[in-house]
């Protein structure tokens, strides 16, 4: 009789302990909203001020807060992003070979690109514009940059265009980074540092060069920023979803001040999904 008292309630121990078991997996499964307690990578670049840059205390930028934004809209909490770096010429394999899950990293949407990947978007229209010393009224169109020093950055087309096609007389000066400009254009090595004007933002707005730069204005094309999926990918409509919830709740607008608001940016509105400009 006794050793059927300790199996009875040995039984409901076991049955209660199942059921709690059971019980905290279903809490964890729908707390995660789509996530299920995985991992959502994501690809941004890690050294670009202002749009996607790895700092000693995590990672900050308009890209990583878009990002961020869409990854909480799929399911997943910050703690849940794993961030990677996609460098320019890396994007497209990461994409094919699955290493992220999505990149939001500066990708610009063109032809090219697209027959290897999908994009989600545009969520930024930037152009390629000159940043140039905050006291400078010299330079005030393409053209005034003839005879100019221009920085000329190792792998960058975007100097070599201002020289072929808007300035000929353009006196290229090689440069490793951009980062690397920065000096040389604020003690008069170069006159101005050329490439995309979200990207001149961001450096602009950096602490130590606060009111020492200002942007040209010229735009001088238009790059429309997408986020990069694997071609085929059901993510890119969940995508396009999230970002156009950005919008419309005020979110983007407070990223564009958050990220670029010491260089006086000038952004254009938040681009409709799916509006290409050439």
């Amino acid at each position: 009789m006794k050793l059927r008292k300790v199996s009875a309630a040995s039984a409901a121990v076991l049955a209660l302990a199942l059921t709690a078991t059971a019980c905290g997996g279903d809490d964890k499964d729908s707390g995660s909203s789509g996530g299920d307690g995985k991992k959502i990578t994501i690809g941004i670049k890690f050294d670009q001020p202002g749009l996607g840059q790895k700092t000693p205390d995590g990672y900050a930028g308009f890209d990583v807060d878009v990002a961020t934004y869409v990854a909480k809209k799929l399911g997943y909490t910050e703690d849940q992003i794993e961030w990677k770096e996609s460098k320019s010429a890396d994007r497209e394999t990461m994409l094919q070979r699955g290493d992220v899950d999505f990149i939001a990293a500066t990708y610009s949407i063109t032809p090219e690109r697209s027959e290897k990947v999908d994009f989600a978007g545009p969520y930024l229209l930037a152009h390629q514009d000159v940043l140039l010393r905050a006291d400078d009224d010299k330079i005030k169109s393409p053209e005034d940059l003839n005879d100019a020093k221009l920085c000329s950055v190792t792998g960058s087309t975007s100097a070599q265009n201002i020289k072929k096609e808007l300035a000929p007389k353009a006196q290229l000066q090689p440069y490793p980074t951009y980062s690397a400009c920065l000096p040389g254009l604020q003690n008069g090595a170069v006159d101005a540092l050329t490439t995309d004007d979200s990207i001149l933002a961001g450096y602009a707005s950096q602490a130590q060069f606060k009111g020492k730069f200002k942007l040209g204005g010229f735009k001088l094309t238009n790059e429309n920023y997408g986020i990069g999926v694997k071609k085929g990918s059901d993510l890119k409509n969940k995508i396009n979803d999230a970002l156009e919830a950005m919008v419309a709740d005020g979110a983007w607008d407070k990223a564009v001040k958050d990220n670029f608001g010491p260089a006086n940016y000038k952004n254009e509105p938040a681009p409709k999904i799916g509006d290409i400009k050439s």
